[in-house]
């Protein structure tokens, strides 16, 4: 067994903080560039602004978009690992920490109908937690803004409206998205499982790397084939119109009920900070 202690978990998730809000990741950086290859005209304008503010947010140090996210982390523990500490605090400590210390904008309030105050610390953080072989602790970490994130949709599709509802109910998420979730977007989409999971898949689908694609062959194809009926919906990027509304479709699936088919789209604008952290 190995003994983590939560100190540890939270300068890890500080210093996440530091470099999450001020680049494109690499996988990002790379499809936006090969993206803008292919624009001409106004799209290809938009584009070279996108990767110029990405420039100019890296060179300075200054947060590459205003809505500095809501911190979501899938957290997967060792079952060799023991936890000295409290790992909850310890998380929220790390996200306060680190968006006091790079004087980020705090988007986090504390009652989400009636006060509607500002926690001015940018936390709590939404944690999920699971368990995994070995000794490590694994933390996928986004933060996440909320203009991708209102546009995104769950349907409880009947089965036998099959693969082409799951393309019309994806493809009219995104239609009706538009300009509104800063595209070039990346549409997480979550199949199966529950009304509660559904939405979970969708979010994990997001934190894959844009190169990978599902291992089931089935599903590797519905992300290729939703990809470009996405791109002929003709948005574009900064909904400018052109060939580039979507840089990737990432599907994560999950076993369901014979009478269900849960789909859910969660929508992330072109930025999509995201980041690894292996403890």
């Amino acid at each position: 067994m190995r003994k983590i202690n939560v100190e540890i978990i939270r300068d890890a998730i500080c210093e996440a903080c530091h470099s999450l809000l001020f680049a494109y990741p690499q996988d990002i950086e790379k499809a936006m560039i090969d993206a803008s290859k292919k624009e001409e005209g106004r799209a290809a304008k938009a584009f070279e602004l996108l990767l110029e503010n990405s420039k100019i947010a890296k060179d300075e140090h200054i947060p590459i978009c205003q809505d500095t996210g809501m911190v979501i982390l899938f957290v997967h523990i060792g079952r060799n690992v023991i936890i000295d500490g409290n790992i909850d605090e310890a998380i929220n400590e790390g996200v306060r920490e680190g968006y006091r210390q790079e004087y980020l904008r705090q988007s986090v309030v504390d009652d989400p109908l009636f006060n509607r105050k500002n926690t001015k610390d940018n936390t709590p953080a939404i944690i999920h937690y699971d368990f995994i072989d070995g000794d490590q602790i694994i933390i996928e970490m986004m933060a996440k803004g909320f203009g991708s994130e209102n546009t995104s949709k769950l349907a409880m599709l009947k089965p036998a409206q099959g693969v082409e509802g799951v393309k019309e109910f994806v493809l009219d998420t995104v239609n009706q998205a538009g300009p509104n979730a800063c595209p070039p977007m990346i549409v997480g989409i979550g199949i199966g499982g529950s009304f509660e999971l559904a939405p979970m898949l969708a979010k994990k689908a997001l934190l894959r790397d844009l190169s990978s694609s599902n291992p089931n062959a089935d599903y590797k194809k519905l992300e290729n084939e939703l990809l470009d009926l996405i791109n002929e919906l003709n948005i574009g990027p900064l909904g400018l119109k052109g060939k580039t509304t979507a840089l990737k479709v990432l599907i994560e699936y999950f076993p369901t009920h014979i009478a269900a088919l849960p789909v859910a789209v969660n929508i992330c604008c072109h930025v999509s900070r995201h980041k690894k952290v292996v403890i």
